[in-house]
């Protein structure tokens, strides 16, 4: 098996030869081996992807929150962080509203007028 230099195979893979000597630090590099303080590395040796790619991301609770509100959907949990907002945030400035009443009004666009006498 052949190997190659550092030089030689940055020019081959089209990148720096600081990077290709950290791949073989960190193992990335199959095959190769330092000698002193010489990379051999085999001709036939893949280039590793860059760990700082972007990989597919989790979903998340803002990603979960935003997709709930875009559709509108009734009964998850932006619906309920809603409702307990504003029944919260009325509660201090001294609305009297029930936490029922504050959902029916979310849930219905309309108040419901109950006279009491």
């Amino acid at each position: 098996m052949r190997y190659l230099s550092v030089n030689e195979i940055a020019k081959k893979w089209n990148m720096s030869e600081r990077s290709v000597r950290n791949y073989c630090a960190q193992g990335r590099v199959l095959g190769a081996f330092l000698i002193g303080k010489t990379w051999n590395i085999p001709e036939n040796a893949e280039k590793p992807e860059r760990s700082n790619k972007k990989k597919e991301q989790s979903i998340t609770l803002l990603d979960i929150l935003k997709e709930q509100k875009a559709s509108k959907y009734s009964g998850g949990i932006y619906h309920k962080t809603q409702i307990d907002f504003t029944y919260n945030s009325n509660h201090i400035e001294g609305s009297r509203l029930t936490h029922d009443q504050t959902r029916y009004i979310f849930e219905t666009n309309t108040i419901l007028f109950v006279f009491m006498f």
